[in-house]
């Protein structure tokens, strides 16, 4: 069985830091499943929305959750990404 991206990312997170984020450091926030590792949700980005990945931070929430930071290269913009999955 391949790689499957919808196995690793949930959803983006919308919230106000989240859209800062977005504008400030080219970085998007990703709600994605505790089994994720960064190489995967670097790789799920990279498929799904056809950009270059820099860094991927991970955070595990008190409630279990877990958000990727996604910090994109120079090249790609995350407001474009954001725009194309209808954040913006």
């Amino acid at each position: 069985m391949g790689f499957n991206a919808y196995k690793v990312i949930i959803r983006p997170v919308t919230t106000e830091s989240a859209l800062e984020l977005i504008e400030s450091e080219n970085k998007i926030v990703f709600l994605v499943y505790r089994s994720a590792n960064k190489s995967s949700i670097k790789r799920a980005v990279e498929e799904l929305y056809n950009v270059k990945v820099d860094k991927v931070t991970t955070l595990v929430l008190p409630g279990g959750k877990k958000k990727a930071f996604v910090k994109l290269s120079p090249e790609n913009s995350a407001i474009d990404v954001a725009t194309e999955i209808g954040i913006f």
